[in-house]
């Protein structure tokens, strides 16, 4: 069995901002790792035929009070970007080259990527599908911003991201979060007790 809990997210995913902010501190107290594996939800719709939930009707202005709400329970500032939802390909292409770099001070700086996207769209409504945007938060956390743009126009990045998303469907994935430990998969920022749950007691 393995000690490692597939994190599947969409940058555009409120709850996955929400389960974001926790989903490390669960795995460590559990022995578990956290793998990074960012997604497009576009491409996952195009398979379940879903739409994004705020354009559901009626779910729609309910789902809006909820990622806020959710989030004022945990604690966390969130403000609902004015550009929802979008396709943040470069964003996904930064974090595989991270998740995947050769270097291991870079690969070591996966999570913090993630998080610091994250927040800059949901708390401060910042547009992250802007190549600027991305090249603003790698260049706060001291990451080389011309090695990483230009790797980010490599066919292989394009690519990593491409298998990514259809290896995420073969997989089952259809929403943002997904966690998947040792083939168990549990949906949603609201699955998150339940999961370590199962972690503690190894499964029911």
């Amino acid at each position: 069995m393995s000690n490692t809990i597939d994190f599947y997210f969409d940058y555009s995913s409120p709850y996955g901002f929400l389960a974001s902010e926790r989903i490390e501190s669960i795995a460590a107290a559990n022995d578990h790792t956290v793998v990074w594996r960012p997604i497009l939800l576009g491409a996952v719709f195009k398979v379940t035929g879903q739409t994004p939930l705020t354009e559901a009707p009626l779910k729609g202005e309910y789902s809006i009070m909820d990622f806020t709400r959710s989030a004022r329970e945990q604690k966390l500032n969130y403000s609902h970007p004015e550009k929802f939802p979008i396709g943040a390909v470069a964003a996904c292409r930064a974090t595989l080259w991270l998740r995947e770099n050769r270097d291991a001070s870079l690969q070591a700086l996966t999570g913090n990527f993630i998080h610091e996207v994250y927040r800059a769209y949901f708390t401060d409504n910042k547009d992250i599908t802007n190549p600027e945007i991305i090249a603003e938060v790698a260049g706060s956390m001291g990451i080389d911003v011309p090695t990483m743009a230009s790797a980010l126009t490599e066919q292989a990045v394009k690519d990593l991201l491409r298998s990514e998303v259809e290896s995420a469907i073969a997989n089952g994935v259809f929403g943002s979060p997904m966690m998947i430990v040792n083939g168990e998969k549990f949906w949603g920022n609201d699955r998150l007790d339940q999961m370590e749950r199962w972690l503690q007691s190894g499964g029911w």
